[in-house]
């Protein structure tokens, strides 16, 4: 029987390229509930989005030129959470499915392989996904509006189209920055990955963030640079420092009118240097602030979306068979993708739900794993008035988030601690 296949879009080529024994690029969306999953429910809700989704509901094949997607003839199963947020996605796994679903107590969980959505398009499905559960285990009305899908309609071309080509400018921006500190640290044997989760209340940190006329974004992300610029500071001379930059990614759709379910996301990267000097707070907090504002504006993420797109467009890398593109794009990878950044902080920002789902949902979180270069992350999500941090990390050392919240304390922001390790 003949499948559908999808090809990977612009952003999405490069993770099965880089992929590692131990690590691949993977992140989570959850929501929790106010009663224990049902799971058999759960995998009848599971098998209702596959109309609309049929692009995640794939399995990753190899071929001569390129790596694609295709349709899987095996459903996603439901299946108990266990060990600890995005355990390792194996070859073997993706060859079966590149999504999963999980359950326990009263949490849905889904873990996505990078190469088919964002975070943006990963909330959209688990939104879906929770609203037709609640409909089968409660008989719940819930209209289709603000982010969720219809599930009795396909997907539109809109939903299903390559964003990064239809909005990629003329001429390529340079992809050159200096390398920024890295942090180190201990690696936990067992791969196990470290969860911190601080709660703190939205108004709280936004009130915080317009205190310095900045984002709540650019607040954390100076936060987060202030916490790794004392780390560097204990570890290393000042004339061997190196400047501490933020990775932060921004969703491309509001800027470009996109709808796409698939990758549509590019990053910045904003800090400063100590070698030149203390900062304050505040200097961070505008620093930041204006270098993301200085980058994000359609022309520029026009030229570095041009700087991913042209090189699949050339006739050599086209004619490459795929094992000479992985060897080329780890290459390129290893010597400046991730080399401009410390860490990520990924905030997907306020997520709404429709009214009739309210009552019973009651928190909902974004996680994304360790990069493949350092070993500390972190993503945020505001839901129901309370923004969940989550710091994710593969060594042992927990310095980085001791700091980290306690500097959020400092600054007037409660924060309830939650960690998966004792």
């Amino acid at each position: 029987m003949h499948r559908k296949w999808y090809r990977l879009d612009t952003a999405a080529l490069i993770f099965p390229a880089i992929a590692r024994r131990d690590w691949c690029n993977a992140f989570r969306v959850s929501a929790t509930l106010t009663e224990a999953v049902d799971p058999e429910i759960l995998q009848q809700a599971v098998s209702d989005l596959r109309r609309h989704f049929p692009n995640f509901f794939v399995t990753l094949r190899k071929g001569f030129f390129w790596y694609y997607l295709e349709e899987s003839p095996e459903p996603v199963s439901v299946r108990g959470d266990y060990a600890y947020p995005l355990t390792f996605m194996g070859s073997r796994e993706l060859k079966r499915n590149c999504l999963r679903v999980l359950y326990y107590k009263n949490r849905i969980a889904c873990e996505f392989f990078h190469s088919l959505t964002d975070g943006h398009g990963g909330s959209i499905f688990l939104a879906s996904l929770t609203a037709r559960y609640l409909e089968l285990r409660y008989g719940a009305r819930i209209p289709r509006e603000g982010i969720l899908a219809d599930l009795e309609e396909p997907p539109s071309a809109e939903e299903l189209e390559d964003s990064f080509l239809k909005n990629a400018a003329p001429s390529a921006a340079g992809r050159r920055e200096e390398r920024s500190f890295r942090l180190h640290g201990t690696p936990d044997p067992k791969g196990f990955r470290t969860l911190t989760t601080g709660i703190v209340r939205t108004q709280d940190l936004l009130d915080a963030a317009h205190r310095y006329q900045v984002t709540a974004t650019a607040f954390l992300a100076a936060v987060m640079a202030e916490s790794v610029i004392g780390l560097q500071s204990a570890e290393v001379p000042v004339k061997r420092q190196r400047s501490v930059r933020i990775t932060i990614p921004v969703d491309l759709r509001r800027l470009y009118g996109s709808r796409t379910l698939r990758n549509f996301t590019l990053v910045v990267n904003a800090g400063a240097d100590p070698r030149f000097g203390s900062y304050t707070t505040e200097e961070l907090c505008r620093t930041i602030y204006h270098q993301i504002a200085a980058h994000v504006t359609p022309q520029n993420m026009a030229g570095m979306i041009a700087a991913n797109v042209e090189p699949q467009r050339l006739l050599p890398i086209r004619l490459a068979p795929v094992f000479v593109k992985n060897a080329v794009m780890d290459a390129v990878y290893g010597k400046s993708g991730e080399s401009g950044g410390s860490l990520n902080i990924s905030n997907l920002g306020v997520l709404e739900l429709p009214e009739a789902m309210r009552p019973y949902v009651t928190r909902m979180e974004f996680i994304i794993g360790p990069q493949r270069s350092y070993p500390n992350n972190c993503s945020v999500l505001s839901f129901g008035g309370k923004t969940y941090i989550n710091m994710i990390r593969g060594i042992r050392e927990s310095e980085l988030e001791r700091r980290f919240f306690a500097r959020l304390v400092e600054l007037g922001i409660p924060v309830e601690i939650e960690c998966n390790r004792r």
